[in-house]
């Protein structure tokens, strides 16, 4: 990984320092609906103020199509970012222009304001360099703490960081450390544990992957296609079928790297997805052609277990069934917990992130039993399958 700074880089003191964070969080009828994001982002907030900084937090919200909307303003996320660092945050109306220069302006040392909006302006998304000259105008530093946009290059994450002496906020370090940690330097042996419904859309990850892990496990609707690609008869399961000769190209890339490549070996039919739905454990060569898989089965559970058991590292996203729709959710709880153990122990370095998997985990209420959780869907998918991630970029130094 490229070097970088970090806020022990920088003196803000008595400095404005422009601070890109990812407010984009859940809303209803104005009230934020998981802060998760805002919590994440305090310590560098609180950081920044009490070392003197005047801290101006910039974020996008939504997709406002260019133009101010508001039902995509960040007026609502004042107060409850206020709540999160224990101090009033002033709000600008806009962005750029006079609106966010009066406010920015009237801050003294230790007080922090949240610009409106960025994407009420089209040049956010278009990466444009007169609009990122606007808003280093605002500030003498900057620091991005939004991991989970760093795949975008738009201006507030790429251009801008051009412009200001640049550094990563506690948050964005902590995410870039742990996923080096994972993967670029990683104890071994390392384990992978992809799930998900599509081959198509984890095809870049799965080909990657295969040259990086020891073991590369795979669930959820995914593992049908590569099952139904072997030649089992995987009943009415959700399969992509047409993905066949690519599945069968991912076991021979896998074989030929020397990686293993675990699939179910059982797994948890029913007629229908739905809670509380009848269902029976079958082996993976016995599912009724009137049933679909929808879980994995215990003993794939188990076989999982005592490969995790032997890896020093694992890298996760993706639920390995329907985790939504209990009694589904079974095969997905056992291994969380199983993780959560292992990392507890001190025998496992784990890192998982993706929505899906984010929300599993705390189904299974082992979030912060894990060594890293990644709130980023995106972002840590691209880097998982090896992309240079241009908000990341920006921020290297030689």
């Amino acid at each position: 990984m490229a070097k970088f700074h970090i806020l022990d880089d920088i003196d803000p003191n008595g400095k404005r320092v422009l601070l890109r964070a990812d407010l984009n969080v859940p809303m209803k009828h104005g009230k934020v609906g998981d802060a998760t994001r805002i919590e994440r982002l305090a310590p560098t907030i609180r950081e920044l103020a009490e070392r003197g900084a005047k801290v101006v937090v910039m974020s996008h919200f939504g997709r406002p199509k260019g133009k101010p909307d508001p039902a995509y303003s960040l007026r609502p996320l004042a107060a409850p970012l206020g709540q999160s660092i224990g101090r009033k945050v002033a709000f600008a109306e806009d962005c750029i222009g006079p609106a966010a220069e009066r406010v920015v302006a009237a801050l003294q040392p230790g007080e922090v304001a949240l610009l409106e909006n960025l994407r009420f302006h089209a040049e956010e998304e278009a990466n444009e360099m007169n609009f990122a000259r606007r808003l280093a105008a605002l500030g003498d530093l900057y620091v991005n703490d939004a991991f989970s946009a760093a795949h975008r290059a738009h201006t507030s994450t790429e251009a801008l960081a051009h412009l200001l002496p640049a550094a990563a906020g506690r948050l964005m370090q902590a995410e870039l450390e742990a996923l080096a940690k994972a993967l670029e330097a990683p104890q071994r042996p390392v384990a992978a544990l992809i799930g998900g419904a599509k081959v198509s859309t984890k095809l870049d990850l799965l080909r990657f992957l295969v040259g990086k892990v020891d073991a590369l496990i795979i669930g959820g609707a995914m593992a049908n296609t590569l099952l139904f690609a072997q030649g089992v008869a995987i009943g009415k399961s959700l399969c992509e079928r047409d993905m066949a000769e690519t599945a069968r190209d991912i076991i021979e890339r896998a074989r030929a790297a020397g990686c293993t490549l675990m699939l179910p070996v059982d797994a948890v039919v029913a007629r229908a997805l739905a809670p509380g739905a009848a269902s029976e454990t079958v082996a993976i060569d016995r599912v009724p052609e009137d049933q679909m898989i929808l879980d994995i089965g215990p003993k794939s559970v188990a076989a999982i277990g005592a490969r995790l058991a032997q890896s020093r590292t694992l890298v996760w996203n993706g639920p390995v069934g329907a985790f939504e729709t209990p009694p589904f959710d079974a095969g997905t709880i056992a291994i969380a917990r199983r993780v959560a153990t292992l990392t507890r122990a001190g025998t496992l370095l784990s890192v998982a992130g993706g929505g899906d998997t984010v929300a599993a985990l705390a189904q299974a209420g082992v979030t912060e039993a894990l060594s890293y959780v990644s709130t980023a869907g995106g972002a840590f998918l691209e880097w998982l399958e090896g992309r240079t991630l241009p908000g990341v970029a920006a921020l290297s130094r030689d």
